[in-house]
């Protein structure tokens, strides 16, 4: 994302902030912004996609505009969403893309919650019974349009939701440029202005970008291709998706989250990435009590996790993996105040790590202390 995209999603991120503000808390309206930013992302793909197969049968009216009491379009609708589902992993109908609803909003009558409420239960739906089932399940979830907190009453809520989708109808998501990061920049965006408070009182860590990419570069350094790859503490995935980055190809992305809301955020991160519904793997559970027998039988080539940062002490972990075809070598860097360090959970997650590798792992320690 270039520097103007982000100055101007920025803008508009923090026109939604103030008319969300005071309605709900920080954390919440972040998640409610995210949401709809999904969700304009899955129609912009299915106008591209569905755009380009009507090109091929030399259709050059836009998707949006099919319309389906016409039966010719009806057609086409249905031969695009059949395609979608096998192709994308979901289906969007014409009405219910987010430009059409948004501009629907915006006239005199425009009442849409309930169609914007169907639609999000359409794209569950259209997944059923398919391979990217599980990774649409309920992704929707937390985007509650009848809570109060949105408004009193269906009609403040249906004109503070149409506020919302009118200043994200003006940014231009440029699913073209693969380096664009529209949601992790919307993220930490959002976190650091108004709800990095919030998380770490309830426990939460999000790693800044500049942190992830570091990781992700000594983890993989020296290598092109991943078998897979697995942070047993995903959070939003950013740092799984700084991995992939990273390399030319990742089979497949493992990952696990204990809470709901953040679990939601990295399937749709995934998605919103381009990572194929196949290609990844997000649970949602505790990993140190319900996940061991399940990533162990997996044994990702590279198991990953964040650092908890602190300004006292530094450990850093020297880990020599003897693989079948050479030696390699991988540093893990795992911050924590000492007083921390001997809890018993940060042992069972480095040794959960260590037991889900495919490697047989031997374990150094080094010790370095920080000035505050």
């Amino acid at each position: 994302m270039s520097q103007a995209q982000l100055q101007e999603l920025k803008k508009h991120l923090w026109n939604i902030a103030n008319d969300l503000r005071g309605t709900m808390g920080a954390d919440e309206f972040r998640d409610y912004i995210l949401g709809f930013i999904f969700y304009k992302y899955l129609s912009e793909k299915t106008v591209n996609f569905a755009n380009a197969l009507l090109q091929e049968e030399g259709i050059n009216e836009p998707y949006y505009q099919l319309d389906e009491s016409n039966a010719e379009h009806l057609e086409f609708i249905e031969a695009i969403q059949d395609n979608g589902i096998e192709d994308v992993g979901f289906a969007l109908a014409p009405k219910q893309l987010f430009h059409t609803l948004a501009e629907r909003g915006r006239q005199a009558d425009g009442f849409i919650l309930d169609d914007l409420t169907n639609t999000f239960k359409a794209i569950e739906q259209s997944t059923a019974g398919t391979d990217s089932e599980n990774d649409f399940a309920n992704l929707f979830e937390d985007l509650d349009l009848n809570s109060t907190k949105l408004g009193s009453n269906a009609t403040d809520r249906n004109t503070l939701v149409t506020k919302v989708l009118s200043h994200l109808d003006k940014i231009d998501f440029d699913l073209s440029n693969t380096e664009s990061d529209v949601l992790g920049d919307a993220y930490e965006y959002l976190i650091g202005e108004f709800a990095s408070g919030a998380g770490k009182k309830a426990g939460e860590f999000y790693t800044p970008q500049a942190v992830s990419t570091l990781l992700a570069k000594i983890v993989t350094h020296g290598k092109t291709q991943l078998r897979s790859v697995y942070d047993p503490t995903c959070g939003s995935g950013s740092l799984l998706l700084r991995v992939k980055r990273e390399v030319k190809d990742v089979d497949m992305i493992y990952g696990q989250e204990m809470n709901r809301t953040t679990y939601n955020l990295a399937r749709m991160n995934m998605i919103l990435h381009d990572v194929h519904f196949s290609k990844f793997d997000i649970k949602q559970d505790n990993t140190l009590t319900k996940s061991l027998k399940l990533w162990s039988q997996i044994r990702p080539s590279l198991p990953i996790g964040q650092p908890i940062l602190c300004f006292y002490r530094m450990i850093v972990f020297h880990l020599t993996v003897n693989l079948p075809q050479k030696p390699k070598q991988i540093w893990l860097l795992y911050s924590t105040c000492c007083i921390n360090l001997m809890k018993m959970a940060r042992w069972q997650w480095f040794f959960h790590m260590v037991y889900c590798s495919e490697a047989q792992v031997k374990v150094r320690f080094v010790s370095t202390s920080l000035k505050k």
